[in-house]
């Protein structure tokens, strides 16, 4: 008898959560928050575009709808991170 795996794989990056403060993302299987202090691009987001996420490498995240590209490292660390780009453009 050979077994079969029914059904998808679950994904390695999926937004959990998305409160006031900012949103939990689960990676593999560790929890992350984001907050919007630190992680301005989501604040006025919508969902589907928050939920929009893909795992490019075991080290990078991509937001396609919001083009914002994540180093993992940066949000187990965001004080190595200072750089926040400004979330309106002047022109």
């Amino acid at each position: 008898m050979k077994s079969e795996t029914l059904g998808t794989g679950i994904s390695e990056v999926e937004v959990t959560q998305i409160s006031k403060h900012g949103i939990w993302l689960l990676l593999k299987d560790k929890e992350h928050f984001l907050s919007y202090e630190n992680f301005p691009w989501f604040k006025d987001a919508s969902v589907t575009a928050i939920h929009n996420v893909e795992l490019l490498n075991e080290h990078h995240l991509y937001w396609p709808e919001l083009d914002v590209d994540l180093a993992v490292e940066s949000i187990g660390s965001p004080n190595r991170f200072p750089l926040i780009a400004n979330s309106s453009t002047t022109l």
